[in-house]
C-alpha cells in the first residue's frame, strides 16, 4: 500500500524541502519528490505545514513506561520501547546498566527475539558496564563493577551477535585487550565511567574505542592535584578529532552552555543526542526502578545527591532542549538524533535520513518543536490527525 505525505517541510540531507512529498511503500521510502501532486491510489497524509523529519535513533536508554531493560523480560522491553516511541524514538538500542552475566544473557535472549520480528525498532543491545572505574560509578550498581574479564566477555560474544555496543573505563587492567577484542567482533567500544587522562584516552582510541559515553558525565574535566593542573577525560576526547560523543540533552545532565560548546567543538557529525532514560521516563511513575534513586528537579539522582543517576527524558525533550535552550537549529538537532547515531551504530544504510530506499521512520514536528506525530517502519504509532 502506498502512502504519500504532503504539505510539510521535509528534512533532507541537502536541506529543507518545501512543496515536496514523501512516498512510502509499506515500510520503505519509495521516493522523496519535489512535487506534492497526489499519487493515484496512495493514502494521503496532510502534514499541515509541519516539519517532516527522520525518526529518533536512541543509542542509550535504560527503560521507560515504568519498566527497565535490566528486567530482561519481553514484557518489560515492549512496555519501555512502546513508551519511548510515543515521544519520537523510532529505533532503539536497549541499554543495561552494570549487570551480572546471567542478567546480560536474559536481556540478550529477549533482544534477539525482538530483533528477529518484522519491522522491529530494536537494533541491538547496549551494555553500559560492568567494566568501570569504581570511583566514577555514579548510579551504577557497585557490586557488579569489576575489571574486564576475558572469561566473561569472550564466551558472551561467541554466544550472541545482538550486542552492538559495550562501554568500559580504558584505564582499567585489561581494558586495552577488551577494546581490541570487542571491536574485532563488530561491537562499538565506548569509554565511560572513567578517570582516564590523555595518554589513556589516546591508548584507548588506538585499541578501538571510538565513542564517549554521556560526555561530561562520569568523567573528569580539567583539574588540579596540589599545585599542578591536569587534563581530564573531557579535554582528551576533544583532542581526538574523530572520537564521537553522546550528550544527555535534557538541559540538566549537561547545562545548555556546555551543549552549545560540544556542538561548536565536536560538531553535528560527531555528536549524538541520547536520553539515558530510566524506567520512570515516559510514565506517571514517581519512583525509579533502582531503590537508591530519587526523582528530583526533572532528573534522577542517587538519594544522597552525590551523583546524577539517569534521566526521565524522552526524544521530544532532547529536540526541545537543543533548539530552545542550546539555540541549535532544528535542522542540526534532527541530524544529531538521527543521522549521527545511525552512522555511529553503522545503520545509516537504512536509518537516519529521509531518502529513497530507507526505512520509513518519520516525525511530524510543529513550529514550537513539539513532536505531534510518529511513524515507524511506515506504521503510524502516534497520530496527530
Amino acid at each position: 500500500m502506498l502512502t504519500q505525505i504532503i504539505n510539510g517541510i521535509i528534512h533532507t540531507p541537502s536541506g529543507w524541502l518545501k512543496g515536496g512529498s514523501i512516498i512510502i511503500d509499506n515500510n520503505k521510502i519509495l521516493d522523496v519528490t519535489t512535487c506534492d501532486l497526489p499519487v493515484v491510489g496512495a493514502k494521503i497524509i496532510d502534514a499541515k505545514g509541519m516539519y517532516i523529519t527522520p525518526g529518533g535513533i536512541e543509542i542509550h536508554c535504560h527503560g521507560g513506561g515504568g519498566r527497565d531493560f535490566m528486567e530482561g523480560t519481553e514484557e518489560a522491553f515492549r512496555v519501555a520501547i512502546d513508551a519511548h516511541m510515543q515521544h519520537g524514538t523510532t529505533s532503539i538500542f536497549p541499554t543495561l546498566s552494570s549487570s551480572t552475566i546471567p542478567m546480560i544473557k536474559a536481556a540478550a535472549k529477549t533482544t534477539e527475539k525482538l530483533m528477529a520480528e518484522e519491522n522491529s525498532p530494536v537494533l541491538g543491545l547496549h551494555l553500559e558496564g560492568h567494566y568501570f572505574n569504581m570511583k566514577m560509578a555514579g548510579g551504577q550498581l557497585p557490586e557488579n563493577i569489576k575489571n574486564p574479564d576475558p572469561d566473561e566477555y569472550i564466551p558472551l560474544l561467541e554466544q550472541t551477535n545482538c550486542i552492538k555496543r559495550w562501554d568500559a573505563a580504558p584505564e582499567l587492567p585489561g581494558a586495552t585487550e577488551f577494546g581490541k577484542y570487542i571491536t574485532s567482533k563488530g561491537v562499538l567500544a565506548s569509554i565511560g565511567h572513567t578517570h582516564s587522562n590523555y595518554d589513556e584516552v589516546k591508548a584507548a582510541w588506538e585499541s578501538g574505542y571510538t565513542h564517549a559515553t554521556h560526555f561530561y558525565n562520569a568523567m573528569p574535566g580539567f583539574h588540579k592535584k596540589n599545585e599542578y593542573k591536569y587534563e581530564g577525560t573531557v579535554e582528551s576526547v576533544y583532542l581526538i578529532d574523530d572520537m564521537t560523543v553522546e550528550l544527555v540533552a535534557d538541559g540538566i545532565h549537561v547545562p545548555p552552555a556546555i551543549l552549545k560548546l560540544v556542538y561548536k567543538l565536536k560538531g553535528v557529525e560527531k555528536t549524538a543526542l541520547i536520553t539515558d532514560a530510566l524506567a520512570c521516563a515516559a510514565s506517571n511513575s514517581k519512583t525509579a526502578f533502582d531503590p537508591r534513586v530519587i526523582i528530583e528537579d526533572g532528573v534522577c539522582k542517587l538519594a544522597d545527591r552525590s551523583a546524577l543517576a539517569g534521566s526521565i527524558a524522552t526524544m521530544d525533550r532532547l529536540i526541545k532542549t537543543m533548539t530552545t535552550k542550546a539555540e541549535v537549529s532544528l535542522f542540526d538537532t534532527i541530524r544529531m538524533i538521527s543521522e549521527t547515531p545511525a552512522k555511529i551504530m553503522k545503520v545509516y544504510d537504512r536509518k537516519g535520513s529521509l531518502e529513497r530506499g530507507k526505512d520509513a521512520d518519520i516525525l511530524f514536528i510543529d513550529e514550537n518543536y513539539d513532536v505531534l506525530g510518529v511513524m515507524a517502519m511506515g506504521k503510524v504509532v502516534k497520530n496527530f490527525e
